[in-house]
């Protein structure tokens, strides 16, 4: 079975990923390589729990980064 992965790197410096398909399926991990040993852990527990008759319904298709200026979101919250 493939999943998605999406990584994130938070305030303390931690890589912490997540697996869209797999409601709560998560972990964190100091390093890159150790957090794709634990994800991949974490996935198997997952499934061995929840049976691997998992509804793949939901597939990642992009990641995108929109900046928006600070100033439009002040004018927003001020109407």
């Amino acid at each position: 079975m493939r999943f998605s992965v999406v990584i994130e790197k938070d305030e303390d410096g931690y890589y912490v990923a997540y697996v869209p398909e797999l409601p709560g399926c998560h972990t964190q991990a100091k390093t890159l390589d150790e957090l794709l040993e634990r994800v991949k852990e974490a996935i198997e527990l997952y499934l061995e729990v929840e049976g691997s008759s998992v509804e793949m319904g939901r597939e990642l298709v992009s990641i995108q980064f929109i900046e928006v200026g600070v100033s439009e979101l002040k004018t927003r919250s001020s109407r």
